[in-house]
């Protein structure tokens, strides 16, 4: 399926985590700047605050302030004229943390840098629940010879709490709610699928049986080289997941069944969110070649529950 994308602003160093704001503009991450910039309506684009590190994922909380998926750094290259990472650990890296940055004061502290005994490796993306709460996944780093385990954790806005809800996974990387809150869904990088977790609490999943290998309910898995990124829900539940390599948006229904795939004009599409009046303006960020770009979108977008 063909798409009209609008492009919104270039120049961006490998945009992630958009976030639809009242106001008409977008608020994202730009993962090699790292930084956390605004684009206005007119495409002006502004910085809002320097974090280091890789600002991943990014969401809205129930205190106004922005959350932060920090991955710990990226390293990149050009692989056929589109900017890409690349393995290998950023020569600054300590570890993954969930940050949050408060727009009004300009404060960024961080919240949480482990789960317990286990330090956080690589947060990659975040959605909130409606308890006030939070889910992530945990990437893991990919290094030239070998890589972590990727993980699911739910975690209190004010630091209180963090849980592993589910782990070990294989690059978990996109992650979204359904609009009752009762499940969550998680996107596998490397293997192209898609996974939801039934949740009996905030922050607690219904484990499923052998042969799940994380408790996981398998929604679907796409054939061929394809991969998941990041995702966005619409308001009738389907599942909106950025594919990379070929460069589109794939909608898939809670059953699993793929309803289309939507093309766009970057092989590293890695987030989609929602915005407008009505909720059915797309806006996608288009990494590798540093563009934010915006269509219509036939179905209403799930309007998350802070922002």
């Amino acid at each position: 399926m063909e798409s009209s994308v609008r492009i919104l602003a270039e120049g961006l160093k490998f945009p992630e985590g958009p976030v639809a704001m009242a106001d008409g503009s977008i608020v994202l991450v730009e993962i090699e700047r790292e930084t956390i910039s605004r684009v206005a309506p007119d495409g002006t684009v502004s910085v809002l605050a320097e974090v280091g590190g890789g600002p991943n994922g990014l969401a809205l909380g129930p205190d106004g302030a922005f959350y932060i998926c920090n991955n710990g750094g990226f390293l990149f290259r050009t692989v056929a004229g589109l900017n890409r990472t690349r393995p290998g650990v950023h020569p600054r890296y300590t570890s993954g943390r969930i940050e949050r940055f408060d727009p009004r004061t300009g404060t960024l502290t961080t919240v949480y840098d482990r789960c317990g005994d286990y330090p956080l490796c690589g947060p990659n993306d975040i959605v909130f629940d409606h308890d006030g709460g939070f889910y992530f996944t945990d990437f893991g780093k990919n290094r030239l010879r070998d890589r972590d385990h990727a993980g699911l954790y739910y975690g209190r806005a004010d630091g209180s709490m963090i849980v592993e809800v589910a782990y070990p996974l294989t690059t978990a990387n996109g992650v979204g709610l359904s609009p009752d809150d009762s499940v969550v869904y998680v996107a596998e990088t490397e293997t192209a699928r898609l996974w939801a977790f039934d949740l009996e609490a905030p922050g607690r999943a219904r484990k499923h049986p052998y042969p799940s290998p994380h408790g996981g309910r398998l929604v679907c898995g796409l054939p061929g080289y394809q991969r998941f990124d990041s995702l966005a829900v619409d308001a009738e539940g389907n599942i909106c997941v950025a594919t990379l390599v070929t460069g589109c948006i794939t909608v898939v229904a809670p059953s699993g069944e793929v309803l289309r795939q939507v093309m766009v004009p970057d092989g590293m599409v890695t987030n989609i969110c929602f915005g407008g009046a009505d909720m059915k303006t797309a806006y996608l960020t288009l990494s590798g070649t540093g563009r934010l770009g915006t269509l219509p979108w036939p179905q209403a977008g799930l309007r998350l529950a802070y922002s």
